[in-house]
């Protein structure tokens, strides 16, 4: 095989590679940490029920 030849498959394979790493870190790796937003949501919520519960028993 020529020498060519290998180095275009050596590239070829290598860009492959390369790519697929990146497309399996966009899946893998999250865009938005939702679970800092869970958080606010749970205590905003708990907030709500304690502020209920409070007004409720004046």
């Amino acid at each position: 095989m020529d020498d060519d030849k290998l180095k275009l498959i050596l590239a070829a394979l290598g860009g492959l590679v390369f790519s697929l790493i990146f497309i399996l870190l966009a899946f893998v790796l999250p865009l938005q940490d939702h679970s800092v937003n869970k958080t606010l949501q749970a205590k905003h919520t708990l907030e709500k029920i304690s502020k209920g519960i409070k007004d409720g028993q004046k």
